[in-house]
């Protein structure tokens, strides 16, 4: 299929870590959840949802910084050691097989716009939200927002974590 030979490079400001995404990613979440707000600094986070087997590291390395979370099951973020941009983290509840990617740390970050809007209810007053793109007050139910072939990457992720 054509979205698994699509690539998407990126990485830190100082470009000590460099990686690639070796497919487009699961879905795309643009949370704006106050937790979110606060990491970033910033009115939300772009995340790319992507297998971690998919995500190759072509320069460099991440420190892992535990951080607490809303859920209070933590998240890791992992920062680049020298310029602590965050590249990706894992969110508990999805393990360590699933990375959610820095859409912003991605050279052409314009290619993976948000699939949904998350957490709507905490967004900024001056934040206008895109029509045609699934807005939702706080989460969502993957099984109805998700294209079909990510449910089955997911589930084969789960799959394989489980053995």
């Amino acid at each position: 299929m054509a979205g698994d030979t699509e690539t998407f490079d990126g990485g830190c400001t100082c470009r000590h870590v460099r990686y690639r995404l070796t497919s487009r990613p699961m879905f795309v979440h643009c949370c704006h959840c106050r937790w979110c707000q606060r990491e970033t600094g910033s009115a939300f986070v772009l995340n790319a949802m992507i297998e971690t087997a998919r995500v190759e590291i072509l320069s460099g390395a991440v420190d892992v910084i535990d951080t607490p979370s809303n859920s209070g099951r933590g998240q890791k973020i992992s920062r680049c050691p020298s310029c602590h941009v965050a590249v990706w983290s894992h969110y508990s509840g999805a393990g360590p097989a699933i990375r959610f990617v820095r859409v912003g740390t991605l050279d052409d970050p314009d290619r993976l716009p948000p699939d949904i809007h998350i957490f709507t209810t905490s967004k900024q007053p001056w934040v206008v939200l895109p029509a045609g793109t699934p807005a939702m007050p706080e989460y969502y139910d993957a099984k109805k927002m998700w294209p079909k072939e990510s449910l089955e990457r997911h589930a084969a992720v789960r799959a394989a974590n489980k053995s």
